[in-house]
């Protein structure tokens, strides 16, 4: 049987740590343009119980998408002990382009996967790269297209990344703007035949009705209507929405993959906000009529990294990897899954034997 298996991990993780006390003196605007009444303190508290999120990375100035996803393309293809010129595939996940501060154009020609393949110094002309937008899933959309080359026979050797710096589209006076942060994660999924180890299956849901613009672009709360646009959010709409979608299409996914749920060992989630996910994941259970969630089930960073979107799950699966988040750990043979929702709106899940 042909399984697409992850061989190897890296990920770039931003020096700049930015907590909520950074945020104190900005002026916070509704929709509709009027000033928050509460105080910075009451907002950012009220943010902090919400969200869970105390702090986040932002990546420095004249750094960019493509540098960031370089970093951790490196580590990923040290950590695989491979040759870069076989790679077949570079395929990478972001939303916003290289932009090398705030406010800065969205440049996105050349690709960032090309841009990416040059700067890892790749010579080979079948190499070929290219880039996702797929919204927050944008990553473990690239990990299933790479699944799907490896298995119709087109790659053998991929190199997945998803790379972010959401902190050069925050609207300052949008408070959904503390939740955005920056880093880069990734992966090297090599085709095997030697086991049963690997991609098993997946699924993938996108609604784009009304839901559409649910996480969009547009000018400031304030009132301005600056260029390039800010990333904005309906909260409440991504929330609702994510909590009724999320855990069908992961159940859907996991029936498909013919294991058992008592084998789950680890869920990897989006780092979208804390209380959602701990929701989603409980909803999840509860379609199979497990109410108590399983113990050490699901990681979670979103606390000190904030939510990088297409970043969250690979810098979250290689902090895994490298012991960083006790006691959450990976042994051969276990049964995972990975899930994430965002902006389109798109849903995908994906099961795994580690």
């Amino acid at each position: 049987m042909i399984r697409s298996k992850i061989i190897g991990t890296g990920a770039h993780i931003p020096i700049q740590n930015v907590t909520n006390d950074y945020f104190l003196n900005n002026t916070f605007y509704n929709n509709d343009h009027t000033v928050i009444e509460q105080s910075p303190e009451t907002i950012i508290r009220k943010f902090k119980a919400i969200t869970g999120i105390e702090q986040r990375r932002y990546a420095p100035v004249g750094m960019a998408v493509s540098d960031i996803g370089t970093f951790a393309a490196e580590e990923a293809i040290a950590n695989a002990a491979i040759d870069r010129e076989l790679i077949d595939l570079i395929i990478v996940a972001h939303n916003y382009g290289d932009m090398k501060y705030n406010g800065a154009p969205r440049d996105m020609v050349p690709s960032v996967a090309s841009r990416i393949k040059h700067k890892l110094g790749i010579r080979n002309v079948k190499c070929i790269p290219f880039d996702i937008i797929f919204g927050c899933p944008g990553w473990l959309q690239a990990l299933l297209q790479a699944d799907l080359a490896i298995r119709s026979g087109d790659a053998g050797t991929c190199l997945v990344i998803g790379s972010e710096t959401l902190s050069r589209v925050i609207d300052p006076s949008d408070r959904d703007g503390m939740i955005f942060s920056d880093g880069a994660g990734a992966c090297i999924v090599q085709r095997s035949i030697d086991g049963d180890s690997g991609i098993i299956n997946t699924a993938v849901r996108s609604d784009t009705g009304d839901e559409v613009e649910y996480i969009c672009s547009s000018g400031t709360n304030k009132g301005d209507e600056t260029e390039p646009h800010f990333i904005k959010m309906k909260g409440r709409k991504v929330y609702e929405y994510a909590l009724k979608n999320v855990p069908q299409a992961m159940k859907e996914c996991f029936d498909k993959s013919g294991k058992n749920i008592c084998d789950l060992k680890m869920i990897f989630l989006h780092q979208a906000n804390d209380k959602m996910d701990e929701a989603i994941v409980k909803r999840f259970f509860e379609l199979y009529g497990i109410e108590d969630l399983p113990e050490n089930i699901m990681p979670m960073n979103i606390s000190t990294m904030g939510n990088s979107s297409v970043a969250t799950i690979p810098t979250l699966l290689h902090q895994v990897l490298n012991g960083e988040l006790a006691p959450f750990q990976l042994s051969e043979g276990d049964l995972i899954m990975f899930a994430s929702v965002g902006a389109g709106m798109n849903i995908n899940a994906l099961t795994y034997k580690w």
